[in-house]
């Protein structure tokens, strides 16, 4: 079958499937906007994009698009505590209080930085209703979790900490170092590097930002 939708980039001998795979997603499954790059052995062998970014204001998909990437986010983090502990700014093995007092309630006392990285300390979630102003606000967000009684045993299990992850490393980074995890990671790998990549988007890049469409 054809692909109907302008698939605009590059891709490289070999790789045309993926084109008509990433046009199919369009034409019969109702993507309205995305990019997808593949690297094989550090080469770039697909990079292209299409669609719109935002519906409302019927801005094209371009080159520079940018777009959420949600628990992506979570890799991004514990490559700056990995980044950190490489140079011996981050111990993975000292306990969370060594740099996070206030984190030593409800029998957390003991709890490795190491466990917060990989899902272990039994804080998945927030016992309380956080708004959206005290999760922007960052200190009301860990302020609760440092006070909050773990679901489990810390270490003793794995849960995955879909909504707790970010502040639990980005405080103990930021009481280790005295920057904040978005700080850090444009200061040290994104701006360094040269990569469109932020936690914490400057004001200066909404407007390359793609809008969600909300689910109906």
């Amino acid at each position: 079958m054809g692909v109907h939708m302008i698939v605009h980039g590059d891709v490289a001998a070999g790789f045309e499937r993926v084109q008509h795979a990433f046009g199919a997603n369009f034409d019969q499954h109702g993507d309205v906007g995305a990019a997808f790059a593949l690297f094989v052995g550090g080469t770039k062998v697909v990079d292209i994009w299409g669609g719109v970014a935002d519906v409302k204001k019927d801005r094209e998909w371009d080159a520079d698009t940018l777009t959420l990437v949600y628990s992506a986010s979570k890799g991004i983090t514990a490559i700056v505590a990995h980044l950190l502990a490489q140079r011996g700014e981050l111990d993975l093995d000292a306990p969370v209080v060594s740099y996070w007092p206030e984190f030593g309630t409800e029998g957390k006392q003991d709890v490795p930085v190491r466990w917060l990285l990989s899902h272990r300390t039994g804080l998945p979630t927030f016992e309380r209703r956080i708004t959206v102003d005290e999760a922007l606000a960052w200190e009301p967000a860990v302020e609760a979790l440092a006070t909050q009684r773990p679901l489990w045993e810390p270490g003793t299990t794995y849960g995955y900490h879909a909504l707790t992850y970010g502040w639990l490393v980005g405080e103990v980074i930021r009481r280790a170092t005295g920057r904040s995890l978005s700080r850090i990671l444009a200061e040290d790998i994104s701006n360094p590097l040269g990569l469109d990549l932020w936690i914490g988007l400057p004001a200066s890049e909404e407007s390359r930002v793609s809008r969600l469409i909300a689910a109906t």
